[in-house]
């Protein structure tokens, strides 16, 4: 019974780090403050 166990274990340990892998990610990418107050810096001078 032990080996069928670590078998299932290490196999859905495998799928579960391949379906992270796969799933679509909506988090925004991280911005700097340095790199936010830059882009707000172009804004103002396009708007102007």
């Amino acid at each position: 019974m032990n080996r069928k166990k670590k078998m299932n274990d290490a196999y859905n340990k495998k799928l579960k780090k391949h379906n992270d892998k796969l799933r679509i990610i909506n988090k925004p990418k991280y911005i700097s403050k340095a790199d936010r107050e830059k882009m707000a810096l172009a804004e103002q001078q396009e708007q102007e």
